[in-house]
């Protein structure tokens, strides 16, 4: 149970779920516990993010703290690919465990932490349950408590009349990076291709330099610039990046 002066740490990924967690998380607790909201900022998300970051700001009264990983002061994912000659298979994606849960590691040095709020939404129990049981327990399912789904959360925004991340606009599930190495769907990189060429030539080079064959076409890998227009995949889906990999 939450106690009188629990410190209660929401990590604010830039993205709509966790900016309405971190409202509600202050609107129950915000007389009884100290409260951080903390975002891990990542150089490769759109720059949208950073106004959002600010509006959100405003709106729940309280200063984003900004927690990175001192050995990558870029907050580059490409520079971590390029210090690890590794981008997305088996072992995960580099740059979560670097400038996610490597910059969480050095907050907590820090900061005690009794109480972890992260953006699962009611439509995403199977995420929180799987999470409390492989990574943090003590995890507060704030979003799920109050049944708000991931559509929701885009409703509660616009209401306050906070303008929605433009990736989203752009038709991207979440406001993560820009070419995210965990996803393997080729419709989600002919996505990028249209939206960000730039971003999807930068993908193509280093990939090629490194080795890394990051999509999936009828089940086999291939090299991005293997990848042709007509391909395609499912629907894309969210690939979350929080404190902790996990992919839906």
């Amino acid at each position: 149970m939450v106690k009188q002066g629990d410190t209660i740490c929401v990590w604010f990924s830039s993205g709509a779920a966790s900016a309405v967690a971190a409202k509600k998380t202050i609107e129950k607790y915000g007389d009884m516990c100290n409260i951080l909201i903390v975002n891990n900022p990542v150089k490769e998300e759109h720059e949208d993010n950073i106004r959002f970051l600010n509006d959100v700001s405003t709106w729940i009264g309280m200063e984003v703290i900004i927690a990175n990983n001192p050995k990558f002061p870029t907050n580059s994912i490409v520079d971590v690919f390029k210090y690890k000659q590794y981008m997305s298979g088996v072992l995960g994606a580099p740059c979560t465990m670097l400038l996610k849960k490597e910059a969480r590691y050095q907050f907590e040095l820090s900061h005690k932490i009794d109480w972890h709020v992260l953006g699962f939404t009611f439509d995403e129990k199977h995420r929180f349950e799987r999470f409390i049981l492989n990574e943090r327990e003590n995890t507060l399912p704030i979003l799920i408590d109050l049944k708000l789904t991931k559509g929701r959360c885009f409703e509660i925004l616009e209401e306050a009349g906070i303008k929605l991340p433009k990736i989203y606009e752009l038709g991207f599930p979440n406001a993560n990076c820009i070419g995210c190495v965990k996803s393997s769907s080729p419709t989600y990189w002919n996505h990028v291709r249209k939206t960000f060429p730039d971003v999807f030539n930068q993908r193509v080079e280093q990939s090629e330099e490194i080795g890394c064959k990051l999509v999936k076409v009828k089940g086999e890998r291939v090299m991005l610039s293997e990848l042709k227009i007509k391909d395609k995949g499912g629907k894309m889906k969210s690939f979350e990046c929080g404190i902790f990999c996990d992919t839906e």
